[in-house]
């Protein structure tokens, strides 16, 4: 017989739909399952796709712990487009010509990024600056002096070139936004770029092939919830529950 969804706890792998906050992911599954005690290990943009993984019950006390574990994404980078968001959700201000190159000058390029670095938030993020998300003051057009944060790229492999367009597989520590990754890159290549398209496809050992999408859980009955959890020893110590 199907657990209470009251009673039931653990992780729910989640496809998150492009065009939707973390948060509204984390609403949607109350609306769902008629449960208070649920939230998210990870922050997506409303852009991004892939992995969101949700925590029901006491699974919510191993959000620093999954929060904290290394990322990896694919996604599509356009060169010679810079915006104020970094990435396709934002506002065009700047156009470059995009200089010439091989397949093996966009590796090396690619490879300069391999390894542990500082990289300054962007404005449009949801880091709090007294308190106050950098987000928020960049919509009134406001810029405020970031202080850069230590992260670390493991791996940073092209998966295909078309034209100005650069898809790619990246992996990556806690905090490291992959828009400025590709803002960064553009900017070293003389030409500027921005994201166009990412998808989280892993959290550490956690794979988007495990995820269900939010259609089907709305499509399932309420009381179907327990199947779709995973339990949460499977991915967390037990000491951090």
């Amino acid at each position: 017989m199907p657990a209470e969804p009251n009673r039931v706890e653990g992780l729910l792998f989640v496809d998150k739909p492009s065009g939707m906050t973390s948060h509204d992911v984390v609403a949607r599954i109350r609306r769902i399952y008629h449960i208070k005690k649920v939230g998210h290990a990870g922050t997506l943009d409303p852009m991004a796709t892939g992995l969101l993984i949700i925590l029901v019950g006491k699974a919510t006390k191993a959000s620093n712990f999954l929060m904290s574990q290394p990322k990896t994404y694919e996604g599509t980078f356009q060169l010679g487009k810079v915006t104020d968001s970094q990435d396709a959700d934002g506002e065009v201000t700047e156009e470059r010509e995009v200089p010439p190159f091989t397949e093996e000058e966009m590796k090396e390029l690619f490879d300069s990024f391999l390894g542990d670095q500082y990289q300054i938030p962007p404005m449009f993020s949801a880091k709090k600056i007294k308190g106050v998300p950098l987000y928020k003051l960049a919509r009134k057009g406001q810029e405020v002096e970031r202080e850069p944060r230590f992260v670390h790229i493991k791996s940073f492999d092209i998966l295909n070139i078309d034209g100005p367009n650069v898809s790619f597989r990246i992996a990556v520590s806690k905090g490291t936004y992959v828009r400025t990754v590709a803002h960064d890159l553009g900017q070293k290549l003389g030409c500027g770029a921005h994201l166009t398209s990412l998808r989280r496809t892993a959290i550490n050992d956690m794979s988007i092939e495990r995820s269900v999408t939010l259609d089907t859980l709305q499509d399932a009955p309420p009381s179907q919830l327990g199947r779709f959890l995973i339990p949460v020893h499977q991915h967390v110590p037990s000491h951090v529950i």
